[in-house]
This record gives structure tokens, C-alpha cells and sequence, in this order.
């Protein structure tokens, strides 16, 4: 089998496994315990704040543990609706977001707040200039990732974060798919609040983190005891948060030379089904995007049919998010690039990861072209007996 669906998730490493493993068995003490068992636990997680910090540019005390990026993008997007509940209040995303996002918003306008889905360009990228007339006295925070999930698009966010701190605005990026993968610091960002999951970048699912600007109070969205200093209540999962610091420790001693070998994978795809698929199109920036992921549209094709051919072939790729994935509707990402419907559901989305070879980018772009074929031979057959 060759695993090209990195965005949706990552392996977790030989040596993060190792690492984590200890905290399932061994000191598996609750970290609020007063006892060594537990205080073990509590340094370890205290150790991989501190690594997660160093990683993106922050302070330990900036950084809090959650369940999942999900998690973390709900829960600044919820605080800041209820610290000004009965206000005004406004907030501003992009049309592309994450299903974490979208439908966090969606919720908040059933409860009053007024929210603006600034559009994008063909790209997939958002003008800063239409950030700022976006901007309205009861706006109060805006919201936009970092990098799309889907297409792999990288956005203005350190130009946007310079002019929204003039406006004395706040402003989140979701960056689940960035950390770990491109270079990332909270300060050149000018961002007040950041979320990234690390089962993005090798570690284990189930932790994520939301990075709170020092200065920021945001109330808990998840109320009881003073665990993550009081920030989210509720017994820590020390494993995954072990193995989140690990993790991203070992992604950032790679970054630069993973980068590279990832662009040149995607490259090799790229060329390759081009040879064969002359009409294929590539979905997104290709400048300004992220080094493993590639979104491809084959006119005339479903996607969903190619994505399960890969499938009995041997080789994982996916149509859209994740988090979207069981859902027949086609891309919203796509289609507010301005795509057809149609168009967006001929899309298959590679990513490769740490694990790929470059071997293995030839193997699925040879397997792409022949899935290609298949579908297309049996359309002809189908219009000629019909």
C-alpha cells in the first residue's frame, strides 16, 4: 500500500511511538496528583509545552492541549461570541475554512453574530485589501487558515496580522496543516491566537493546540478543574501530548530538507500525469502552497470513481477534507474558487508525507493515469452501446 493522504493524516513515528509508549504503561500517574507518579506525568507535559513553543515562536505559558484542532478553532471562535454576547458583535473568515471553522460560524450566526465569508481567487488566496474593508466597528475577531487543507494554498497571513493589529483587531489562523511543514512563528505572523493538531506532523491524534497570546484571556470552553493552568478542565492526555512535543521536534530538525524533497515529489506527479493527461488541472497556488500537497481536476471524470480505483490498486488519496469526506457534496473549497459543480467533484487531492518516496510518487502517478484510463475507456464503451 502507498499512503499519499498525509493532509487527512500522518503515521506516527518509530521514535515518537517510543516515547509516548512509556506514559500509556509505566507513569501513566494523573498529572494533577501531588505523588511522584503523577508529578512525572506533569513534568513530561510541562517539557512538550515547552518544545511545542520553541517550535512556532511562542512562550510555554502561551500554549494550551486540546482534544484536536477541531477543538481549539471552536473554542476561540465560541469565547470570543460569548465574551461579547448581547454586544454587536462581528467576525470575519474566508470561504475556504476548514469544516471546524464554517460550521462554528454557522452556529454563532443562529445565535446573533454577524459573519463575513470574504471570497478568494482562482488560487485559493485572499487579498489583505479585502480584509480591511471587510473590517466594521463591532468586528472582533478575524479568522483565517493559514493554509488550506484542501489545495494546499498559503495565505497573506503575516501582511493581514500587521494591519489588523493597526485595527486593534484580533486575529486566529488555523494552521493545523502548516505546523511541522513550513516555517512557522507566531510573532512574524503578528497573530493572536493559533491552533495546529499534531497528528499532522507524526505525533498522535487526539492532541491539539491552540496558542493564546500572552495578555489574552479567553474563558474555558470546556469547564471543571485547573488543568492547562486553568485554560481547559479535564485529565490530560499525557501520551499524546508527549508525543506532540517529540514530534514536532523531530519535524522542525527536517523541515527545510523535507520541504524540498516534497516539492520535488509532487513535481515528479505533476510532470508525470501531464505527459499522459494533457487536460488535467491543477487546483491552487502553485507558488505560494505547501510542499506535499497537489489537488487535481480531471474534467469528465469522478473523482470519487478515481479515488476507488487508486484504492484497489493500492494507493490512498482523497477527494477532499477529511472532515468532509462523507459528505456527496462536492468541494465548497473548490467551488469558491469558482469551479462547476461538476468540476469540483472531478478533484482527487495527493499528499505526501515523511514517510513517501520518490519512488512511491512515480508509482501513483503511473497509477492515476491507468485509473484515468480505465474510467475513460468504459465512458466510450458505455456512449457507444447507448
Amino acid at each position: 500500500m502507498i499512503y499519499a493522504d498525509n493532509a487527512a493524516t500522518t503515521q506516527i513515528s518509530d521514535s515518537v511511538f517510543e516515547k509516548m509508549l512509556p506514559f500509556l504503561r509505566e507513569q501513566y500517574g494523573n498529572a494533577s496528583s501531588q505523588y511522584s507518579l503523577g508529578a512525572k506525568s506533569w513534568r513530561a507535559i510541562e517539557q512538550a509545552r515547552g518544545q511545542v513553543a520553541g517550535a512556532i515562536g511562542a512562550e510555554a505559558s502561551e500554549i494550551a492541549f486540546t482534544s484536536g484542532g477541531s477543538e481549539a478553532n471552536s473554542w476561540v471562535l465560541r469565547s470570543i461570541a460569548d465574551e461579547h454576547y448581547g454586544d454587536k458583535a462581528h467576525i470575519i473568515t474566508t470561504s475556504i475554512e476548514h469544516p471546524s471553522i464554517h460550521n462554528a460560524c454557522r452556529a454563532l450566526e443562529r445565535k446573533g453574530v454577524e459573519v463575513t465569508y470574504l471570497p478568494v481567487d482562482s488560487c485559493g488566496r485572499i487579498c489583505t485589501s479585502a480584509v480591511t474593508a471587510a473590517i466594521k466597528s463591532s468586528t472582533k475577531l478575524v479568522s483565517i487558515m493559514l493554509a488550506n487543507n484542501e489545495i494546499g494554498t498559503i495565505q497573506p497571513i503575516s501582511e493581514i496580522g500587521q494591519m489588523l493589529g493597526q485595527q486593534g483587531v484580533l486575529f486566529h489562523t488555523d494552521a493545523v496543516q502548516a505546523v511541522g511543514h513550513i516555517p512557522v512563528d507566531v510573532n512574524e505572523l503578528h497573530i493572536d491566537f493559533l491552533t495546529a493538531s499534531a497528528h499532522k506532523f507524526n505525533g498522535a491524534k487526539g492532541t491539539g493546540i491552540l496558542f493564546m497570546r500572552s495578555g489574552l484571556n479567553i474563558p474555558p470552553l470546556v469547564y471543571g478543574g485547573a488543568q492547562e493552568h486553568g485554560h481547559r478542565a479535564g485529565t490530560e492526555n499525557v501520551a499524546g501530548i508527549v508525543a506532540a512535543g517529540y514530534a514536532i521536534d523531530e519535524s522542525m530538525l527536517v523541515l527545510s530538507e523535507e520541504s524540498d524533497r516534497l516539492r520535488s515529489m509532487v513535481s515528479t506527479t505533476a510532470e508525470y500525469i501531464r505527459s499522459k493527461i494533457p487536460n488535467v488541472r491543477v487546483n491552487g497556488e502553485t507558488n505560494h502552497c505547501l510542499p506535499g500537497i497537489i489537488n487535481l481536476g480531471f474534467d469528465g471524470v469522478s473523482g470519487e470513481s478515481l479515488m476507488h480505483l487508486l484504492d484497489l490498486k493500492g494507493v490512498c488519496v482523497s477527494t477532499s477534507s477529511a472532515c468532509s469526506a462523507l459528505n456527496s457534496e462536492p468541494s465548497h473549497v473548490l467551488l469558491a474558487l469558482g469551479q462547476t459543480e461538476q468540476q469540483a467533484k472531478s478533484a482527487i487531492r495527493i499528499s505526501y508525507g515523511r514517510l513517501n518516496t520518490v519512488e512511491d510518487a512515480e508509482i501513483v502517478a503511473a497509477a492515476v493515469c491507468d485509473a484515468y484510463g480505465k474510467i475513460t475507456d468504459m465512458q466510450l464503451k458505455e456512449d457507444s452501446h447507448g
